[in-house]
């Protein structure tokens, strides 16, 4: 099952990194697809088809550069970073997808700029002393 719901997901995405094509994606989720950020904010199915649209579409410009892609059971990790058109800032993502009967049915995301990255790990660099 692990090695089946690495494979949905990377179908899923392939065609989206690599031109934007948020169709194929939008095949590979369920009907009642859930996606959450931090803060308690939830998108239905539409909403995050639509916000995907924006920011990945063919006319939209981002870039996505997935670094890993690991599964375990039901869940698959990716990790990647994202560039935003011209000098726009570039930010590292970790999406946790789950995985039923072959469709994504639910998403979590987590975002970071890559230029606040030093300052939000130097409570880790505290911490150890």
């Amino acid at each position: 099952m692990t090695t089946e719901n690495k494979n949905i997901v990377h179908s899923a995405l392939a065609g989206l990194v690599e031109s934007g094509d948020v169709d194929t994606l939008a095949s590979f989720l369920s009907e009642d697809f859930v996606h959450h950020r931090p803060g308690s904010t939830t998108s239905t199915r539409a909403e995050w088809l639509a916000a995907v649209r924006a920011a990945l579409g063919p006319t939209a410009g981002m870039r996505v550069e997935v670094l890993h892609l690991l599964a375990d059971g039901d869940h698959v990790v990716v990790h990647s970073r994202r560039r935003l058109p011209d000098t726009g800032p570039e930010i590292v993502v970790v999406d946790v997808l789950r995985v039923t009967d072959g469709l994504i049915v639910e998403g979590w995301e987590i975002i970071e700029p890559v230029a606040h990255a030093a300052a939000n790990a130097s409570w880790w660099r505290s911490a150890r002393h």
